[in-house]
């Protein structure tokens, strides 16, 4: 019996998410109903509504006559992501320091290093990403987050799109300032780090 229960759509587009952020699929490649559904064994109904959680991401777009494709995304878009993410996340810091938990600190420090010493670009880009939502996760307001972590997965698409040809191994100063101001508790400035490494976005 096919599997239709929701947690499998959200699997699903999970799944082909983390493909297409990884450009593992190339914008406007079509994304075959069909083809998904026979891969996870699940109906096309359960492909649907996956389809549908990543056309709300801004990572497909359905076209008439020619089914789902993967979306692309100009300049113009990445710069409003880029706008956005540094009005969010500073103030989604300032208000998570003072509520992290040491395991969570932990956390950040985990991140940071995976960063530092990561070999490739994809396992240096999944442990930002992963810094990223760790140094917000004592911020007690889940809507906020929930937009930052889609914000992250589009500018991941975007860097990785353009920029990962670039890539080079290196420690990231901003983010050791920042884990330093965490543990001591000083959130003012850890905003003011972020704000400061976010508006180095390319």
């Amino acid at each position: 019996m096919l599997d239709q229960t929701p947690k499998k759509s959200d699997d699903i587009a999970h799944q082909l998410a983390s493909r297409i952020v990884r450009c593992e699929v190339s914008p406007g490649e079509k994304l075959r109903q069909d083809l998904v559904a026979r891969e996870f064994g699940v109906s096309q109904v359960t492909v649907r509504e996956a389809f549908l959680r990543l056309e709300g991401q801004g990572l497909v777009i359905s076209l008439p006559r020619r089914g789902t494709c993967v979306a692309s995304m100009d300049q113009k878009t990445a710069e409003e992501l880029k706008v956005m993410r540094v009005a969010l996340e500073p103030v989604a810091l300032e208000r998570s320091v003072p509520n992290l938990t040491p395991e969570q600190v932990q956390d950040i420090e985990d991140a940071q290093d995976a960063c530092d010493f990561a070999e490739t670009v994809e396992d240096w880009e999944d442990a930002n990403r992963r810094f990223h939502l760790a140094v917000i996760a004592g911020c007690d307001m889940p809507r906020l987050v929930a937009e930052i972590a889609e914000l992250q997965v589009l500018y991941s698409w975007h860097y990785n799109m353009h920029y990962a040809g670039r890539w080079k191994k290196r420690a990231d100063r901003d983010h050791a300032a920042i884990l330093a101001a965490i543990k001591e508790g000083d959130a003012a400035t850890a905003r003011i780090v972020m704000q400061r490494h976010l508006s180095r976005l390319s």
